[in-house]
């Protein structure tokens, strides 16, 4: 009987120590995954900065903690320790600031931060040894998103032990209220080895002066590779107000190719490298930034204040692990003759609206004569009608053009004036009737269209302001008007191309042989449409119904080269079109992309060499995509046709990231309907026209932005600083009983989920309970039964068989059970769980074979000293 109590007591502390001892193996990052962080109460983000993905990945929370900037232009920075000491690799970031409150965010990776403070001041430096900048974040930007199996190396034997966060606060009038702040940065590790490692290239000009007054100054830079090969991925620019644009170039035997181009006063994110760019030993990688020291009265020079300018382009590349360079620089200019062949897009400011260009950076200024809260708040105001993507389109219904009496409207543009300007087709019919099988027109007995076919209009009341071609076509298709105010229209009667003065009575150019279609560089079989490239003037034609190509020409009309083929059996391929009917040129992109109408897709392709990037093909456009307009800023806007019998998508126009090629927006008209719509043409400020021609009218839409409202009661409830469209919504579900129903639904739900947290308590507390009980009961009824048949040798035996066990389990016998060492010799088992961190002043681990006892093994951890601000 006292073997069986043995047994039992052993197995229940075997068992509670089971219980109490037991830790998922991601519950030794460490001891700093257990360690939780006092964040201020007004920061949402997680008190454990440490929260596990699965086996073999884990997120990173990097926030400040809490900080309340003092003065403009602070810069803040804090450190985070990587929680684990073998080799890790981030794979994605996510970012937690807006421009409200932060200009910008950079993250650095080093072994020894500069300070163990919380968070310090930048000026103290950011890191004691060598950094390297592994993220950067402005003005909203999106997450960058790193290649699949790319990563950015950290930890092990190369990597860095530290993160370090710098975050720089522009103008802190969003700190009136003394809120705290809590910006940073989520990172995605992994320990999967990664096959290709991420690095950063950053070219930085060091010298550059920038004379007051002066309309136009470069910095260039430009350093030679010399290294193994490495593949671009991402770049983003950076400078102060003065910048213009910032382009970066792979040089290669003279041939220059584009890594990005961007304005540094739009979203200074990382962009996508379109057409990916790699860079071999020997290769030359420049840069150009253009300033202007207009409105200056002192000489600028490169700094760190917002008196200062800069001159950066960062450059995400990845490259083979076995290989891989985490950083490098380039701060020289080591040919400054190459960049008299720069391509002259370097030269070109990429247009901004000018009051966005008061709050671009968020560095503070004092502003004289005006109330700089009002300023401030007007320019934002501006900033977001050109950034924000969340907005929706509607028809303008006071606007009087949709019941204008036109023809077959076939192609509509806007002038550089902003005028509306609509080519249609009179008294002529695109019909069955209109060609023979070889595409040669059969209706030329009609003569040319005797009515203005191109109307120029106010677009806010659509007063006519001017018309001509008369007498000049038969079948009018596409329209586009180049930065000089030229129109460029297609006939596809004619197989012709023209250029046209906006009040010449005669073609300035024609390309193509009247009445003849064909497919050689001199002829063209029903041509769609033309765009022409603002910054060479390069002409770029779809052709056609009948071709299936686009050519390009010279300024002059010289051929230059075509691309594309028929549209093979089976999924369309790239590079082939069934109509390219509609053209839109992105000039911030050096891309030009075609709807290709019966493959209900757009694709685009490098301006340069005509080369395939990408498809943009969504379900809901369809079987046919008819057109495709362009807005700086990153909008496209396409228009669809009708379905097929069966087929569910509706004719409608379509909002899109250009970028991301997402759809942020769809919008169909209140007064008509869609028919058959046409073309698109869309300015700055998202105004949008259709035009339709079967229907033969033309739509205005307008942007409905997310307006502020002052706070709104309805049901009694206060709703304070909403957005209209959101007011709307919201006061109809509180007048619903649905709504009220789900609430008590949801109150429901929540005491459920309160009494199941209480039963879950007690049922635990009540399992640990009963072995105690039950073994208690069991050693009084030993011990008198020992009494009642032993009497007081009893007694005796059953201290010294209790002693014996004890002595056991404590580890102090001979052969006795060391729980430790149990489960250390355990199969499987890992005193060391993931390496602890080498930094000094953290808690050492025990030794492997110290003698410790069950209870120092076992015990909860201390937390950490504090050399960073988790």
């Amino acid at each position: 009987m006292a073997g069986l109590v043995n047994n039992l007591l052993i197995l229940f502390l075997v068992f509670q120590n089971i219980c109490l001892g037991f830790r998922s193996p991601l519950s030794v990052f460490k001891r700093y995954k257990d360690t939780t962080r006092s964040l201020s109460s007004e920061c949402l983000g997680s008190d454990r900065p440490v929260i596990s993905l699965g086996l073999s990945d884990f997120a990173l929370d990097i926030r400040m903690p809490g900080v309340t900037p003092k003065q403009s232009d602070t810069y803040l920075c804090m450190s985070v320790p990587l929680p684990v000491d073998d080799e890790a690799y981030v794979v994605d970031f996510k970012p937690h600031a807006s421009m409200d409150t932060v200009h910008h965010m950079l993250l650095f990776g080093c072994n020894e931060p500069s300070s163990t403070e919380n968070y310090w001041d930048c000026d103290e430096g950011t890191c004691k040894d060598k950094s390297n900048i592994l993220y950067a974040w402005a003005r909203n930007a999106p997450p960058t998103r790193l290649p699949k199996g790319v990563g950015f190396r950290v930890g092990g034997e190369t990597g860095g032990r530290f993160f370090v966060l710098q975050v720089h606060y522009g103008d802190i009038s969003a700190f009136r209220d003394k809120h705290k702040d809590c910006s940073g940065v989520t990172l995605h590790l992994t320990h999967q080895k990664q096959p290709l490692i991420a690095g950063m290239y950053l070219m930085m000009s060091v010298n550059t002066v920038i004379p007051p007054g002066e309309k136009v100054v470069d910095a260039d830079i430009a350093c030679h590779y010399k290294r193994f090969p490495m593949h671009l991925f991402a770049y983003r620019v950076h400078t102060h107000r003065l910048g213009k644009v910032v382009s970066g170039y792979r040089v290669r035997n003279g041939q220059w190719t584009l890594i990005g181009r961007q304005s540094p006063q739009l979203p200074q994110a990382f962009y996508p490298v379109e057409h990916p760019v790699d860079v071999n030993y020997d290769d030359v990688l420049a840069a150009r930034c253009v300033f202007s020291g207009e409105g200056r009265t002192t000489e600028t020079r490169i700094g760190g204040t917002a008196n200062d300018e800069m001159c950066n382009f960062y450059i995400m590349y990845y490259m083979e692990a076995k290989h891989a360079v985490s950083y490098m620089t380039c701060t020289q200019n080591a040919n400054p003759e190459m960049f008299r062949n720069i391509p002259q897009e370097a030269n070109i400011p990429i247009p901004v609206k000018s009051d966005m260009l008061k709050v671009t950076h968020g560095h503070h200024e004092e502003i004289k004569g005006t109330d700089k809260s009002s300023l401030l708040q007007q320019a934002k105001k501006e900033e977001e009608e050109v950034l924000d993507q969340d907005f929706h389109i509607e028809e303008a219904v006071e606007w009087p053009g949709v019941d204008l009496k036109l023809g077959q409207v076939s192609g509509l543009a806007l002038d550089p004036e902003n005028n509306l300007v609509i080519f249609h087709r009179g008294d002529h019919v695109w019909d069955e009737n209109s060609f023979d099988s070889k595409f040669v027109y059969q209706q030329r007995g009609l003569g040319p269209i005797e009515q203005n076919t191109i109307l120029v209009l106010n677009p806010s009341n659509a007063k006519l302001l001017h018309s001509m071609g008369r007498s000049l076509f038969y079948l009018p298709h596409g329209l586009s008007i180049d930065k000089n105010g030229n129109y460029w229209v297609t006939d596809v009667a004619l197989h012709q191309v023209f250029k046209l003065g906006a009040h010449d009575k005669e073609p300035l150019l024609i390309l193509g042989v009247a009445l003849q279609p064909g497919s050689d560089r001199n002829h063209f079989c029903q041509p769609t449409d033309v765009a022409v490239d603002p910054i060479t003037g390069s002409i770029y034609i779809s052709d056609g119904y009948c071709n299936s190509r686009v050519i390009q020409f010279t300024p002059k009309g010289l051929y230059v080269m075509q691309w594309g083929e028929e549209t093979s059996l089976g999924r369309a391929r790239p590079g082939q079109f069934h109509i390219p009917h509609s053209l839109a040129l992105i000039p911030d992109f050096s891309q030009l992309c075609v709807a290709d109408r019966e493959n209900g897709r757009i694709q685009c392709f490098k301006l340069e060499t005509g080369e395939f990037i990408r498809e943009i093909k969504h379900k809901s456009f369809g079987r046919e995509l008819f057109a495709v307009s362009y807005v700086p800023g990153g909008f496209l806007f396409a228009v669809n046709g009708m379905p097929y019998p069966g087929e569910a998508e509706p004719v409608q126009g379509f909002v899109m990231n250009f970028s991301t090629g997402e759809i942020i927006d769809t919008f169909i008209p209140l007064r008509k309907n869609f028919e058959m719509p046409h073309d698109v043409v869309a300015s700055e400020d998202k105004t949008v026209f259709v035009g339709d021609v079967h229907a033969r009218a033309v739509w205005k839409f307008a942007s409905i932005e997310k307006m502020e409202h002052r706070s709104v009661k309805k049901a009694g409830i206060e709703v304070q600083e909403i957005k209209e469209s959101e007011t709307i919504v919201e006061a109809r579900l509180k007048n619903t009983p649905e709504s009220t129903d789900h609430l008590k639904k949801q109150e429901k739900q929540h005491l459920v989920q309160q009494a199941s947290t209480g039963v879950s308590f007690v049922l635990i507390t009540t399992l640990l309970i009963i072995p105690v009980v039950v073994l208690l009961a069991i050693l009084l009824f030993i011990r008198w039964r020992k009494t009642t048949v032993y009497g007081a040798d009893g007694e005796h035996k059953l201290d010294s068989s209790s002693g014996r066990i004890l002595g056991k389990l404590r580890g102090k016998g001979g052969g006795g059970l060391n729980l430790g060492n149990f489960f250390a010799s355990h199969k499987g088992y890992s005193r060391k769980g993931f390496d602890r961190l080498s930094t000094e002043g953290s808690d050492q681990e025990k030794d492997e074979d110290d003698g410790t006892d069950s209870e120092e093994e076992c015990s909860a951890p201390p937390p950490p000293s504090a050399p960073s601000s988790s």
